[in-house]
């Protein structure tokens, strides 16, 4: 909210670096309408990794984890959550379905943002769906043991009407259409994290609305590449970026660029992989051999059949095996016995 009143936002300096990534995104966003209509099946078969990578990290992120095996089928609605952890990832699962599907229809809200946060703890029992009742902070542990604080969010009492007016500010400035779009997503992202409107489930929410907005700017990379597994993998750059960003919030007096560099490049980076991982796709079959190869490229030096499997679903059991015969063929992979459970291991060539 605080970057969206007395028009501080658009008072910001804008650098030269910023600039050519905003227009490096808007070419990569007319490109990505020419993959939709040139390769439908090639786009198909990245949509469930993304899926996957998508719950896995942004849940991951908030410290809860689930085993390798037993992630895949949970996403996929293939078997039931059996324990807290299965249960918050399954919610997850559950909100982003929603936005893929559904993200035309889905109008910014109040009403939705708690919508949301009921779902992802629909499975655990727990009450979701409202605004914290109680002060929250936001602590750093340090090597050593000592909590830091590093910001003070909104207050219980003034969260309600922060988030309102977050929500209506963030539409009339898209409405206004003064800067781009993008810039306006990014500053509603960065209040809604400043505001921490829930006791928990702040950090996924924020993510699953970034995903929904850049949808609704039609920046579709997060469909089939995971933003949230690059905000994982850069997770010390995000919270360093939102800690600068933060500073003099309360008083109108932050610097909003740390957070919109750091956003651009996560969106730039997802850009760059979504056309690489298009331009060695030509086919849906030529697409499934390549996933193969590129989950075997993420797997430790080791591994089994199995451990491939769940790296790449949607894959048939016989196209895993001619797979990776055609791998041992040219020398880069070699078996270390026989049957479903024999190891493989990489050998670099």
């Amino acid at each position: 909210m605080k970057s969206f009143e007395h028009g501080y936002l658009l008072d910001t300096a804008i650098a030269h670096s910023l600039l050519k990534s905003m227009r490096a995104l808007g070419e990569f966003r007319g490109r990505q309408n020419l993959y939709t209509e040139q390769f439908p099946e090639v786009l198909e078969t990245l949509r469930p990794v993304a899926l996957i990578q998508s719950a896995e990290s942004s849940n991951r992120l908030e410290g809860i984890t689930v085993l390798p095996e037993r992630l895949a089928p949970l996403v996929t609605k293939k078997t039931q959550p059996r324990d807290r952890s299965e249960q918050e990832v399954a919610g997850y699962r559950d909100v982003l379905a929603d936005i893929h599907s559904n993200h035309s229809r889905l109008k910014l809200s109040t009403g939705l943002i708690l919508r949301w946060h009921q779902m992802i703890y629909h499975y655990t029992g727990e009450k979701g769906g409202a605004w914290k009742s109680r002060d929250n902070a936001i602590v750093e542990t340090r090597p050593d043991g000592r909590q830091v604080v590093r910001f003070r969010p909104v207050s219980a009492v003034g969260t309600p009407q922060f988030m309102q007016r977050l929500v209506e500010l963030f539409q009339q400035s898209l409405a206004e259409a003064k800067t781009d779009p993008l810039l306006l997503v990014a500053s509603a992202i960065f209040d809604f994290e400043c505001i921490h409107p829930f006791k928990d489930g702040n950090g996924r929410i924020g993510r699953l609305l970034t995903l929904l907005l850049l949808y609704q700017c039609g920046y579709e990379a997060g469909r089939y590449i995971s933003l949230e597994r690059i905000v994982e993998e850069s997770k010390e750059t995000y919270y360093e970026a939102l800690y600068k960003s933060s500073q003099g919030w309360h008083k109108g007096e932050h610097d909003l660029r740390p957070w919109w560099e750091y956003f651009l490049g996560t969106l730039i980076a997802a850009y760059n992989e979504f056309e690489s991982r298009v331009g060695n796709l030509t086919s849906a079959k030529g697409a499934k051999r390549q996933l193969v190869e590129d989950a075997i490229q993420r797997l430790p030096l080791r591994f089994r059949l199995a451990d491939v499997q769940r790296a790449s679903p949607g894959v048939s059991y016989p196209t895993l095996k001619r797979a990776l015969a055609d791998l041992r063929r040219k020398g880069q992979l070699r078996c270390l016995g026989k049957g479903r459970d024999a190891e493989w291991e990489r050998t670099g060539s």
